[in-house]
């Protein structure tokens, strides 16, 4: 299902005329000023291109949005049997908080019903759309998603064809929901038990052609893909959804990464994985997730990861009583908040900061551009020039 909304600007020439519109009550609210134009359709093949085009026509969304706006992009609780109710998610798609949805355990239909709804009632408040996320492994779906396609568990698949058809068809049943971001596939080599089941294997021979196979399937289907749990669950000992757990020394899982960084995965998840005894990215007793030195300056700066970056779920226990954890992770460099604790207190917290300190409106600005760039990519926003 391809759901569009459209964005007008009432300059005659709709790239020369992007401003920062972020005044209560201003001109930035009236989203659907039609002139005639020339329309742009883009596709996630673009995401990572020089399109100039591209870029000018992020620019200018991204002008078009008050402040608030901005913030509400980079928040995705989740709905679903483990996640907000339907009322919470009504409430905070009717102050404009969010930007996306994490559909955490239900059936297709449910799913189904939910984003038509929710695209309906963004429509309506002239509201971005919604990304709407998954953790749609094939190790998970048939739990995450009931009533899809029944799948062989990753950690049984053979060869790379058969991953390839697997994606194949997690990819239809996406499609048919309506789902267009998917946290998927687990990258982590096989040790650990809390992700071995979950994995393509114990050696990198299998983890990373496999891997690159599933993404490209996923993105050929206008789904994004997720390798995750950076920096690498797959040799620690513990769970991250019951306390912090460490990764002591090297981080042998990080070479799994750049060829699927190569390749133009869309999305990388960090864990809440602390590390240590590493005199280069020590994180000090945090989890990665809070880090600047290894959400900026291992993924971005020396893996040169230009794709968007995703927390994972911030009500688990590896991440949950970290103070501002909110803010923290925005200054490590991450673009999406997936299910903060409170969205509703995690926007007025970082609304708050982004109004008063430049540094950190800078990267909440780099972080929502990104997100901006993917909606278009993803076709559910149809630009004009």
């Amino acid at each position: 299902m391809n759901r569009i909304v459209l964005i007008f600007l009432t300059c005659p020439f709709f790239f020369s005329c992007a401003q920062d519109n972020s005044d209560k009550g201003s001109a930035a609210d009236d989203h659907k000023t039609e002139v005639a134009s020339t329309e742009l359709d883009f596709q996630l093949k673009n995401y990572f291109s020089d399109d100039e085009k591209l870029s000018r026509a992020v620019d200018s969304i991204f002008g078009q949005l008050e402040h608030s706006e901005r913030i509400a992009q980079m928040i995705m609780p989740a709905i679903g049997e483990h996640g907000q109710s339907a009322a919470t998610i009504d409430h905070l798609v009717t102050q404009g908080k969010i930007g996306g949805l994490l559909l955490l355990n239900g059936t297709k239909e449910q799913f189904s019903q939910w984003v038509k709804k929710y695209d309906r009632l963004n429509d309506s408040l002239k509201n971005l759309p919604f990304i709407y996320s998954a953790d749609a492994e094939p190790s998970l779906i048939n739990r995450k998603i009931r009533n899809t396609a029944t799948v062989p568990k990753a950690n049984t698949l053979k060869t790379e064809a058969e991953v390839r058809k697997v994606a194949e068809i997690i990819a239809r049943e996406l499609n048919a929901i309506g789902i267009n971001y998917n946290f998927a596939p687990v990258v982590d080599m096989s040790p650990n038990t809390t992700v071995g089941w979950r994995s393509f294997g114990h050696e990198p021979d299998s983890v990373i052609p496999w891997s690159a196979a599933f993404i490209e399937v996923m993105q050929n289907h206008q789904i994004m893909a997720t390798a995750k749990h950076f920096p690498g669950h797959g040799f620690v000992e513990g769970d991250t959804h019951k306390k912090l757990v460490y990764i002591n020394g090297e981080m042998k899982e990080v070479q799994n990464y750049p060829p699927l960084i190569k390749d133009s995965v869309m999305s990388v998840m960090i864990a809440h994985i602390a590390v240590e005894n590493n005199p280069q990215y020590d994180t000090g007793d945090m989890p990665a997730t809070t880090s600047p030195k290894i959400v900026k300056e291992l993924l971005r700066d020396s893996l040169k990861f230009q794709g968007i970056i995703v927390t994972d779920a911030l009500n688990m226990g590896g991440v949950r009583n970290v103070k501002d954890a909110d803010l923290l992770v925005v200054e490590a460099g991450c673009d999406i908040l997936l299910m903060p604790l409170d969205a509703e207190e995690a926007h007025a917290k970082i609304l708050e900061k982004y109004n008063r300190d430049e540094a950190f409106k800078a990267k909440v600005d780099a972080s929502v551009k990104r997100i901006i760039r993917a909606k278009l990519c993803l076709g559910l926003l149809h630009s004009k020039q």
